[in-house]
């Protein structure tokens, strides 16, 4: 597997730790305030260090993707939690892969692989047996709610790969779509939350490190990624959180893992693999190191090179 599907896979990763992280570190029943604190302040973080408003259409434009990839996907996750097992959850965010593989014929008029698409319908099965359980309570406005954050993220994901981004920072066209997320999510949080009496060191080193590492680090990998990367294939890697998530339940939560959720985790993380798989693109004549080198200078520059896009 090349260094850009590793890296951009570290973002799926990332984001099957926030569970226990939410569960061991972060106030109880404050779902809306942790997207709010994930958000907002690294979407802040990102504009003080790149300095640069949007201009012209990335102010609307930021403002859709920060509400489709940010604000309405973790307001929609969160109802999901709230009326759904984590499981059930997770088998309705495995069906990202299939509605990006829609949107990008419909959207991006671009083929998606057979095998893709049979790779995310056998990786969703993996994801229902590694999560799944048998006393899983359904819910009708929390299955709606699922399977419109999942939605929401999809059309947010396409849509991103559709605009590209302006001649500006990796790290700043984040930083505009977490700010925008977060500003939405706010009052919101406000209205129906408000804010905890009091925060112990626990909940502030658990909000840091949502925010610092399983968004504003993680975000930018994901839409890193995505500029080199069919969306397709992209969404892929997204079955790989509620794999992690089962997998760190397991080594750091002491939770029980029978065998038929290992056979799930394992058969989720083989079509992962084989999804990404398929004929690869010539690479550039400046080799995998210079490659790395021209596409990890886009965070802090303008849009990629021609070496770093061929990395994909």
């Amino acid at each position: 597997m090349k260094p850009v599907l590793l890296l951009t896979a570290l973002t799926p990763a990332v984001w099957g730790t926030t569970y226990a992280v939410t569960t061991e570190f972060l106030p109880p029943d404050r779902p809306l305030l942790a997207g709010t604190l994930r958000a907002l302040p690294a979407g802040l973080l990102l504009l003080v260090l790149t300095r640069r408003l949007p201009r012209g259409v990335w102010w609307w434009r930021s403002a859709v993707l920060g509400t489709l990839n940010i604000g309405l996907f973790f307001a929609l996750l969160f109802v999901t939690a709230y009326r759904l097992p984590g499981g059930m959850a997770a088998v309705l965010g495995a069906a990202q892969p299939l509605i990006v593989a829609g949107l990008t014929v419909l959207l991006l008029t671009e083929r998606v692989a057979l095998r893709t698409v049979v790779a995310a319908v056998v990786g969703a099965g993996g994801v229902a047996l590694a999560v799944l359980t048998a006393t899983a309570r359904l819910d009708a406005l929390g299955i709606l709610a699922g399977l419109a954050g999942t939605a929401s993220m999809a059309f947010g994901l396409v849509l991103t790969k559709r605009w590209g981004r302006p001649d500006v920072p990796l790290l700043t066209s984040t930083g505009w779509q977490l700010t925008a997320g977060g500003l939405l999510l706010a009052p919101v949080t406000l209205g129906f939350e408000g804010l905890p009496p009091r925060l112990s060191a626990a909940n502030l080193a658990g909000y840091a490190y949502l925010a610092l590492i399983g968004t504003a680090l993680a975000y930018s990998l994901w839409f890193w990624g995505l500029e080199r990367l069919p969306a397709a294939r992209v969404a892929l890697l997204g079955l790989l959180s509620p794999v992690v998530a089962t997998a760190v339940g397991w080594a750091a939560l002491g939770q029980s893992l029978t065998p038929l959720q290992l056979a799930g985790m394992v058969l989720a993380f083989a079509a992962v693999i084989w999804g990404q798989t398929g004929p690869r693109p010539t690479s550039g004549r400046s080799g995998v190191a210079g490659q790395r080198r021209s596409a990890f200078s886009t965070m802090w520059s303008g849009k990629p090179t021609r070496a770093a896009r061929n990395m994909a």
